[in-house]
């Protein structure tokens, strides 16, 4: 058996990776339960006769496995064979003539969120984000796992910004294609593990061969993206999930959390970022301080130096002027829809009777995440953590000032909290809302030190610290991995 190994981040591939789980392992006698940045495939799948059965062949002294899935689902051949576009308009046309046909609805809103995904990896590699160690490309709160491409374009400003209301508009039209389903029994069964996604845009134009079509299959590439080259193919093509109604909601949550970040990203200028610090991502920069990129450094500071000026000026440069606000006022809307799709995910989920291949299990039932027990109280305080957070995105909350001192904040207890952890009247604090709706120039190093914050500080009910740290308390020492699991 194989010990457990860390298989997300903050990242999209943790997003689609462990956020729908590609997972890894590692060895020893029981898997370690899921910790904070990952989960992981189970070492004690079993399958009967009403199972997808994986079977091997022996052929030449090489084994050739093969899937096999009775009634499995359109979408699935499509995702298996890493052939999105084609079945974007295959399960579309499907449509057309099935307009009741849900589970082909929630595959093709699978596959168009993977086909999100991908088309920005291709797009990244197509510009040349630069690669950590071989791995995957570099970015703040992303890592794909893609090569590097020395042959690659120039990139501008506005082709970054391109890049990213390509991606999510895609985000939008996969949020769109789920919310049409209605079928409470839905289903969608699907072997995970081995869907292919081609990140490096290569199957475009190349006739590859097995071996290097394999390598697109997310196991694979999250092997590549951790080094560990040790998972087997079995446990891989053992790796099989039936999403279900509460896992349709879960999905929906995701594309608006990301286009969270697309709208807060399009919303300010960065141009002047992106011009002087751009070389630091990518190989090949349009940009009027071509001296700065890495072909043109003669210095005699070395490399590591060079960078951390580079990350100082970076930090620095972090101050970017409004141009789109009504963009901070629809990151409002999607990330109240977060909330929203969290509990009617929530909803679905608890009110679960079997327990089949569960890819997010309410505290009755089995998740094929093995050792990873969703509890009573887990669900209590996820559905308080909602709470606290939709007050907040109200303005019913403010967030604590932290230049204030513990005795300014202090206060007279409001009673009329329905919440059991009791609140107080503080001095000051930061209306959110007011940051979305009434957006300035975000300076970085502003916010950092307390000023940027003053014209959205008022008196009000403060959320407490306590509070959040009792309800991550009941998670254990795991909270982030089971925020990243639980949407």
């Amino acid at each position: 058996m194989k010990r457990l190994k860390r298989a997300v981040g903050l990242s999209v591939i943790a997003t689609l990776v462990a956020v729908m789980p590609v997972l890894a392992l590692t060895e020893a006698e029981t898997v370690e339960p899921l910790i904070t940045e990952g989960m992981a495939i189970s070492d004690s799948s079993t399958t009967s006769e009403d199972e997808p059965m994986v079977q091997s062949k022996v052929n030449s002294g090489k084994q050739v496995r093969q899937l096999y899935l009775e009634d499995a689902p359109l979408v699935e051949k499509y995702l298996l064979d890493g052939r999105l576009k084609d079945g974007d308009r295959a399960l579309t046309a499907h449509l057309k003539l099935h307009v009741k046909d849900d589970q082909a609805r929630f595959g093709l809103g699978v596959l168009q969120f993977l086909r999100a995904l991908e088309e920005l990896g291709q797009a990244l590699t197509l510009y040349g984000l630069r690669t950590h160690n071989g791995h995957g490309l570099i970015l703040p709160f992303l890592q794909l796992p893609a090569t590097s491409n020395e042959n690659c374009k120039k990139i501008d400003y506005l082709q970054a910004r391109q890049i990213v209301d390509n991606l999510q508009k895609q985000l939008l039209e996969a949020e769109t294609t789920l919310a049409l389903v209605t079928d409470g029994d839905v289903k969608l069964p699907l072997h995970f593990a081995m869907i292919k996604l081609d990140f490096n845009g290569t199957s475009k134009h190349l006739s590859l061969s097995k071996e290097d079509d394999d390598s697109r299959s997310l196991w694979k590439l999250y092997a590549k993206l951790t080094n560990n080259k040790d998972i087997p193919i079995t446990k891989a093509e053992e790796f099989y999930i039936k999403f279900d109604r509460g896992d349709v909601h879960w999905l929906r949550g995701y594309c608006h959390v990301l286009s969270t970040i697309c709208d807060i990203y399009l919303a300010h200028d960065s141009k002047e970022l992106f011009d002087r610090t751009a070389h630091v991502f990518f190989n090949k920069v349009d940009s009027p301080y071509q001296v700065l990129s890495k072909d043109q450094r003669n210095s005699d500071l070395g490399e590591d130096k060079l960078v951390f000026l580079d990350l100082i000026a970076l930090l620095h440069l972090i101050r970017c002027d409004v141009v789109e606000p009504n963009r901070m006022a629809s990151a409002l809307n999607h990330m109240q829809a977060v909330i929203d799709q969290s509990r009617e995910s929530w909803k679905w989920i608890m009110a679960e009777t079997d327990d089949d291949h569960e890819w997010l299990p309410n505290p009755r039932q089995t998740g094929v995440i093995p050792n990873a027990r969703v509890t009573e109280s887990m669900v209590v305080a996820w559905s308080e953590i909602m709470n606290e957070s939709e007050k907040i995105l109200k303005g019913e909350l403010l967030i604590p000032f932290w230049r204030d001192s513990a005795n300014e904040l202090l206060g007279d207890i409001d009673s009329s909290s329905e919440s059991e952890h009791p609140r107080k009247v503080v001095g000051r604090g930061i209306n959110l809302r007011k940051v979305f709706l009434e957006p300035r120039q975000f300076d970085l190093v502003l916010w950092a030190q307390g000023s940027a914050a003053l014209p959205y500080l008022e008196k009000g009910k403060l959320t407490k610290g306590q509070t959040w740290k009792d309800l991550r308390g009941q998670f254990g020492n795991h909270f982030p991995g089971f925020a990243l699991w639980f949407n």
